[in-house]
């Protein structure tokens, strides 16, 4: 990288890289596709991976890994499952977030990463962030898994695409294929964690991969971003932890009761879990641990007559019901203009409640539409709890 390069980084930071394009020819000495990863690559991370965005010399991928790479927040929730100890193995390194901030709980650490250009960047960066325990190693993961040492932790991420760039989903389709060396991988190490895309059933894949004793469905502000395992060799009861940012929900599967809750006479307040909780399907665990019900089983929406403190997902004041007589919808919605509204186990889609209903959108107001199991189509007009 010449100076040239290096000036026009600096000087074009926060400028629109497609419109830097244009400027190829007018900088001749500039090596414009390296300039506008970088500069692309800084503007991503300002929001992806914020620490690193400040440290000058830290050296970026091309688009593509840095839109595959974890962010940080998930990547420093993973630093907290792995703990500490004297090794950890990362046998799909690719850009390396996940291992820069794993690593720091351990002795040695090694990147495992078949790309060179990666492995390159990599070890720059690992130098910039004081890293110097970590060793890059620029193979295949699943060669190196074959005579690699015992570890104390085997992290891994399977390529979730095929061979033509299309996304997969199925844990099997993955690359490496998981279920063909999670035998190799406990052998060489005490746990493994393996990272999943959410879209996975995660019952049926936690059958699959066998000697599971955790999953955590993380997701960030309300999306689902990752499917977590952490395998070990001992058969201990299956831990699930929900994450959303700060926010965790932890129970062992299965734990739950066959205790009903009798409905609440005058429901003043809606909950609404977050999206780690609706992967996890722990409807009946959630009606367990606050004595809380669901108006029907199919609602995923729970009503109470007092306030729950701790709920893992969203809370609202119950202000007005309305069945969908166009009378009572009259005096429900009176003064109303616009609203937020969400449906669960409901016949109409958004888009078409709003136009029955003749709503525009946002507001402070809350509209949710659901299906009671005595009351039949029910629609709550709700403000969020302060």
């Amino acid at each position: 990288m010449n100076e040239a390069t290096l000036e026009f980084i600096r000087i074009h930071a926060d400028e629109d890289v497609r419109q830097l394009a244009f400027l190829g020819k007018k900088n001749p000495e500039v090596d414009m596709a390296y300039a506008l990863d970088q500069i692309a690559g800084r503007q991503k991370a300002r929001v992806k991976i914020p620490s690193w965005a400040s440290i000058d010399g830290i050296v970026y991928p091309p688009h593509i890994s840095m839109e595959q790479c974890s962010s940080e927040q998930t990547a420093r929730y993973k630093a907290s499952i792995a703990g500490n100890g004297d090794k950890i193995v990362d046998l799909t390194a690719g850009f390396g977030v996940d291992m820069a901030f794993m690593s720091a709980g351990f002795k040695q650490a090694v990147h495992v990463e078949m790309q060179p250009q990666l492995c390159s960047i990599s070890s720059e960066n690992y130098k910039c962030l004081g890293l110097n325990h970590v060793q890059v190693v620029c193979r295949d993961g699943v060669g190196y898994l074959h005579q690699m040492e015992h570890a104390d932790l085997i992290f891994i991420d399977p390529a979730r695409r095929d061979q033509h760039g299309a996304r997969t989903y199925g844990i099997a389709d993955c690359t490496p294929n998981v279920l063909e060396i999670i035998d190799e991988m406990l052998q060489k190490a005490n746990r493994v964690m393996i990272k999943l895309s959410p879209m996975l059933d995660w019952q049926k894949t936690v059958a699959d991969v066998g000697n599971v004793s955790q999953v955590h469905i993380v997701s960030v502000g309300n999306e689902c971003k990752e499917l977590l395992l952490v395998v070990e060799k001992a058969d201990v009861p299956l831990q699930i932890f929900c994450v959303n940012d700060d926010d965790v929900f932890s129970y062992t599967f299965g734990d739950v009761t066959s205790h009903t809750w009798s409905e609440p006479a005058v429901p003043k307040y809606l909950y609404e879990p977050n999206a780690s909780v609706m992967k996890a399907g722990c409807f009946n665990l959630i009606s367990q641990r606050f004595g809380i019900t669901q108006p029907d089983a199919n609602s995923h929406l729970f009503l109470s007559d007092k306030l729950v403190e701790g709920f893992p997902g969203r809370g609202f004041v119950i202000e007005r019901f309305s069945t969908m007589n166009k009378r009572e919808l009259k005096e429900a919605l009176a003064g109303i203009d616009k609203a937020n509204i969400a449906v669960r186990n409901f016949p109409l889609s958004v888009a078409d409640l709003r136009k029955r209903l003749k709503l525009k959108d946002g507001g402070d107001v809350y509209i949710f539409a659901t299906t009671d199991a005595k009351k039949g189509h029910l629609v709550m007009v709700c403000r969020k709890i302060s």
